[in-house]
């Protein structure tokens, strides 16, 4: 009964996180942070951002995997389950229903959206606050998120996030190898090593297989799956990314048209929640909703699989000497890249005139000083984007 009552907090608190959680992974991460750390104390920081920086070495949407990754801890692998359909469903049905009506409308310089995007700017800044103070305490963990913060500014490629944070645990290795007294907490992880392994395999194995079965029926659940499958698998650095494969996919194939792929995008955009969700509209153009649940699984799956089976690994790994003093250096690291997002895209795309700056101020101030919860704020940056912007 214990763990029924677990899941079923693992649904409600990730359900609303999916209907409040605009502005895309970084902002996600940030909503993450402040209700399962600073609400919930389901983790601590220092162990949040070690999943965080998991998640950025394995493809995929990285914000749907740490929610993945946090509901497991929780509440086992159904806990893993019911985190991903809280935080994913909402936004899953709004654009099956959308892409159903066949609505084309432009939200682009809608003002409630403008809104969206200042929380976001507040939840990121509030979420960097919190984990600077306590990831980069001294004067090396500073310099080195400083130096995280410039090269992933300045080199914006799919690989720079990758390479910093390997470059910043080898010297997390050598800086601080004398000095790793901090202990993290243990978790009683659900998932044996072998049970991992298997994961993994399975998530090469299909890989591999579907493309193979693909050419050799006719079935179209079965090439679809495929392409859907591929895009998650291989894609570094969020929903954005996974745009131009899923482009190339879809339109040029005549599966739907140029036009009803951007107004998808559009809609996309509108709705809270990770932007892999695009693939439920491409699917329920195709083949109604049964098509947009089937695109849904394909894409996500190998999230699942990856994380599942990089996570028994993690956490032996989190707990060996060593490692703690190169996951030092990668939490540093995961500060600087954290900034680096927070300026661009997030504060480029979303201060653009002062009104935009004074909002951004006061959404901060509701979510630190008087400390409202996410969804108020939310709410009220929608509100007043409607009224002001």
């Amino acid at each position: 009964m214990k763990k029924q009552g677990s899941l079923l907090e693992i649904l409600l608190v990730s359900l609303r996180l999916g209907l409040t959680s605009f502005g895309g992974p970084i902002a996600h991460l940030g909503y993450f942070r402040d209700e399962y750390i600073e609400r919930r104390k389901w983790m601590t920081d220092k162990t949040y951002a070690d999943l965080v920086a998991l998640s950025q070495f394995l493809p995929g949407p990285a914000s749907s995997q740490v929610g993945i990754g946090i509901g497991v801890m929780r509440g086992g692998l159904l806990g893993g389950v019911v985190s991903f359909i809280g935080f994913t469903m909402p936004s899953v049905i709004v654009l099956i229903i959308f892409a159903m009506i066949v609505s084309n409308f432009d939200v682009s310089d809608a003002g409630w959206l403008q809104g969206l995007k200042i929380v976001a700017v507040a939840v990121v800044a509030h979420a960097i606050m919190g984990m600077a103070k306590n990831l980069t305490p001294d004067l090396q963990r500073k310099a080195m998120a400083l130096l995280a913060l410039s090269v992933t500014l300045l080199w914006q490629t799919t690989v720079s996030q990758v390479v910093v944070i390997i470059i910043a645990g080898i010297a997390g290795f050598f800086l601080f190898k004398g000095d790793t007294t901090e202990k993290n907490p243990e978790f009683k992880f659900p998932v044996s090593k072998k049970l991992g392994a298997v994961f993994l395999a399975l998530f090469f194995i299909l890989l591999a297989v579907l493309p193979i079965a693909r050419e050799i029926t006719s079935a179209n659940w079965i090439a679809m799956f495929d392409s859907f499958y591929r895009s998650g698998s291989l894609v570094f650095g969020g929903g954005h990314v996974v745009l131009p494969l899923l482009e190339r996919e879809f339109v040029p194939t005549g599966w739907l048209t140029e036009e009803q792929f951007l107004a998808g995008y559009g809609a996309a955009q509108a709705v809270p929640g990770p932007l892999f969700t695009f693939a439920a509209y491409i699917g329920a153009v195709i083949g109604g909703w049964q098509g947009g649940l089937l695109a849904t699984a394909a894409i996500f799956l190998p999230a699942f699989l990856l994380i599942l089976g990089a996570l028994p690994f993690w956490n032996a790994l989190r707990t060996n000497p060593k490692m703690k003093a190169v996951f030092m250096g990668v939490n540093a690291a995961v500060v600087g890249i954290l900034i680096s997002a927070f300026y661009f895209p997030i504060w480029t795309s979303s201060i653009l005139e002062p009104i935009h700056f004074v909002l951004a101020a006061f959404l901060f101030s509701m979510l630190v000083f008087w400390k409202l919860p996410p969804w108020v704020v939310v709410l009220s940056g929608a509100v007043a984007g409607l009224l002001f912007l």
